[in-house]
């Protein structure tokens, strides 16, 4: 078992226009699009654990993404990220949660503007 410095975790929370379902769609379609491999889903109460693949010199993420109405047409989603980090890897791997949270928000945000259409 590697030792560990530490466990890097970041929460970011975001609303949506579209239906609870749309988003739960999209989001199983863009982390396959990603090749992030799910762990856990479950679809009564919308949650999804997902591990990112590794980089150069740095660990792969857990992602826990939680998604739930808000109202008819807003649906909330809450992603948790947790990064392994050692002493060697915690400089290279410094940004790397925010850029795996913001690839996935962006990814969802595109799927979803193409289904609108």
């Amino acid at each position: 078992m590697k030792k560990l410095a530490y466990l890097r975790k970041k929460e970011h929370v975001v609303e949506s226009d579209y239906s609870i379902t749309k988003v739960w769609n999209g989001t199983l379609k863009v982390l396959a699009k990603l090749k992030w491999t799910i762990v856990k889903k479950d679809k009564r109460t919308y949650e999804i654990e997902t591990i990112t693949n590794s980089g150069f010199l740095s660990y792969p993420s857990k992602l826990f993404i939680k998604i739930w109405v808000v109202d008819k047409k807003t649906t909330r989603i809450k992603v948790n990220v947790e990064t392994p980090v050692t002493t060697i890897t915690s400089v290279v791997d410094f940004g790397r949660i925010d850029d795996r949270i913001e690839l996935f928000f962006e990814a969802l945000s595109i799927y979803l503007k193409k289904k609108k259409k």
